[in-house]
């Protein structure tokens, strides 16, 4: 009886049969060679893109730190120049925008939005009515007082 811990030992010939049931299919190892091709093209780019970066750095970096009192302005006017422009451009887009959703509010046409100004409008209106009225009230109260104070025999 086998111990087991210790499996029996396999002939050779089972070995391989297991090898062989295992063994990837034509598809697997068509795909895994385009992987490490792949992969070793992509290596390959990012070590000669690496080196030409150092390159640059160690010959041109000199002739950047001569020249830095020139760029540096530059680069400072050039970027307040761009951040100007996309500003103005993005204030246009916003102006026509905003004119063109109130054509359409004023000719009737119902712009996304429209039904919360119509709310707002109403709201407004209703609220400049009440205040009229209280005011009126209060107003006709307070010239009622005024009246009695200034002559309080009447």
């Amino acid at each position: 009886m086998a111990d087991p811990q210790f499996p029996a030992r396999r002939p050779a010939s089972a070995f391989l049969q297991n090898l062989r049931d295992h063994a990837p299919s034509s598809t697997q190892l068509i795909g895994l060679a385009t992987l490490v091709i792949a992969g070793g093209v992509l290596l390959l780019l990012t070590g000669l893109t690496l080196a030409a970066a150092v390159l640059g750095v160690v010959f041109f970096g000199p002739l950047i730190l001569i020249s830095s009192p020139v760029w540096i302005p530059v680069a400072a006017l050039l970027f307040v120049a761009v951040a100007g422009i996309l500003s103005l451009v993005g204030l246009a887009v916003a102006a026509v925008a905003v004119v063109l959703w109130l054509y359409k509010y004023f000719r009737g046409f119902h712009p996304p939005g429209s039904d919360r100004v119509d709310y707002a409008r109403s709201r407004f209106a209703d609220t400049a009515g009440h205040v009229k009225d209280y005011a009126r009230e209060y107003g006709g109260y307070l010239h009622r007082k005024v009246a009695r104070d200034a002559a309080p025999s009447a």
